[in-house]
This record gives structure tokens, sequence and C-alpha cells, in this order.
């Protein structure tokens, strides 16, 4: 193993503790403040926009956006454990259902933990959630989405550097200088660390993009369907750095799971954009179209 910077790099995942606080069994992980960062983000940007820019003219208030956080959250949360379910290893949790909610192993007690969580899932769970309160809200869910989707990016550079301080969803063997050691591989490979390539692609890339053509005229109507379209684009490249779920494999054309979903993502980002190209109406400040 090589010293210096190099050998410090390549091993640095197994210097990390995942735990911020652990008092016997009690414990709080660097993973779950990442969704509280993650979601703090998106309200600061969100109250920016509204304050420093006019976002929305006055129909968007602090409640809203409040309301919105929490309904987020729930969506997040129920859709990428069952898209995990569904998507990923659908006939186990067939065999026993009730370890989709239960954190523990129902016949010997053993505590598990809830482990498997699907992006493409919580997309899903969230869209919904979302399309349920703004419909309750009399507002529209499409408009709300197109003015808002800038700030979602920012959580996945928080969420991508929790998967990466776990030591989790890492990369395909590589020799590359800047591969890594993570403690949780048993072949003791050095890998890609795709999760840091995940943070930049879908964090940091996507939110310039998103940031950068915010208000230009071209994109009013678009910025839903771009993020789409864009997160399916960057993520679908990640994939052939990150090492697939070892029970699933490839699934399809050599591709993984979550390259078939990211395709499926791409081609419902452009369907939404046409539509909303047709449909849209700067004079409608509702969207009340969807």
């Amino acid at each position: 193993m090589p010293g210096g910077f190099t050998g410090w790099w390549q091993t640095l995942p197994s210097r990390i503790d995942p735990f911020i606080v652990e008092i016997g069994s009690f414990r709080v992980g660097w993973y779950g403040m990442m969704y509280v960062a993650a979601y703090t983000a998106f309200y600061l940007i969100s109250r920016y926009r509204i304050n420093r820019e006019g976002l929305g003219g006055g129909l968007y208030t602090d409640e809203i956006v409040q309301d919105f956080l929490l309904w987020s959250a729930f969506g997040l949360i129920i859709g990428a454990r069952l898209g995990y379910v569904f998507f990923y290893n659908f006939s186990y949790y067939m065999s026993h259902p009730l370890e989709i909610i239960l954190p523990f192993d129902p016949s010997t007690g053993r505590y598990t933990g809830i482990s498997g969580m699907s992006y493409h899932g919580g997309f899903i769970g969230t869209a919904l959630a979302s399309f349920v309160y703004f419909r309750r809200r009399g507002l529209g869910f499409l408009r709300f989405a197109d003015d808002f989707i800038v700030g979602i990016p920012l959580g996945y550079i928080f969420g991508r550097l929790g998967n990466f301080i776990n030591g989790e969803l890492y990369g395909r063997a590589t020799d590359a200088p800047w591969g890594m050691y993570f403690p949780s591989d048993q072949t003791r490979l050095l890998r890609h660390p795709s999760q840091l390539y995940e943070a930049f692609l879908e964090g940091v890339v996507l939110f310039a993009l998103l940031w950068a053509i915010r208000n230009k005229k071209f994109a009013r109507g678009l910025m839903f369907p771009i993020y789409i379209a864009g997160y399916g684009t960057v993520r679908f490249f990640v994939e052939f750095f990150r090492q697939p779920d070892e029970h699933l494999g490839f699934v399809l054309l050599n591709m993984s799971m979550g390259q078939v979903l990211c395709i499926s993502m791409v081609m419902g980002g452009v369907a939404l954009g046409i539509y909303q190209r047709i449909v849209w109406k700067d004079e409608n400040p509702g969207g009340g179209v969807i």
C-alpha cells in the first residue's frame, strides 16, 4: 500500500467514525444528520429566492414551504423504502414482508435496522406526497416544482457524503490512485469513491446548471423536466463506476438497475418537458393544470 498522501487518501474511509455520538446502544450517526442538513439547505435557498428574488410573487409563504418539507419527508422515506423493495429485492421481501417495516429479524428478535433505500422510489414518493399536498392547498404542483426544484440537488451533496461516511454504495474495483479501500468491502479491493462522484455530479453540477438558468425565459415551465432528465443523465453516467447490487448484478443489456431506472427518468423528463411547453401559461400564477 502506498504511503504519503496517496496512502492516506486510499485508507480515509476506515478512519471516519460514522457516529457523531455513541453512548451505549444509543447512537447518532452522520447519515441521519445529513438528511437534516439537506432539508435545511433546501429551506434556506428557497427562502432566499422568495425574499431576494420575489419568487412566486407573494404566492408562497413560510407556512407553505415548511408544510411542504414535512409532507415531502414522509413521501421520501416511504417511497425510498418501497422503491428498494420493489425495484431491488422484490422476491426476498415478498417472502419476508415484515422486514419491509420492522428494524429487527422477526424470527430471532435480533436488531438489524432498516437497510435499503432507493433514490428513484424516494423521488416518486416525494412527488406523490407533494402533488397531494398542493392539491389540498389549491396550488399547482408543477408550478411549485418549477419554482423550487433548484434547491433539491443541494440535498444530494449531503446525502452522498452520508453514504461515503457510512462506507456504503461504493464503486467498482479500480487501479486509479484516487481509489479507496472501504472497510465494509470484504474483498479489500481498491474501489472508485462513487459516492463522491455522485455528490459532485448530482449535487454540485446539477445545482449549478439549475441555478444558472433559473431566471431565464426559455426555462420557464421547464425547470422540473430539466432536473428530471439531468439527474437521470448524470446518475446513468456515475453508475458505470458504482458497484451494482450483489444480488442483482447487471439486469438488462449489461446495465445496472439504477441505469435502467435512469433511462426511464430521462424519457419521463423529456415527455414532461414537451407537455409543459405545450400547456404552460405565464398568466396562470397558480399553475393549476396539474
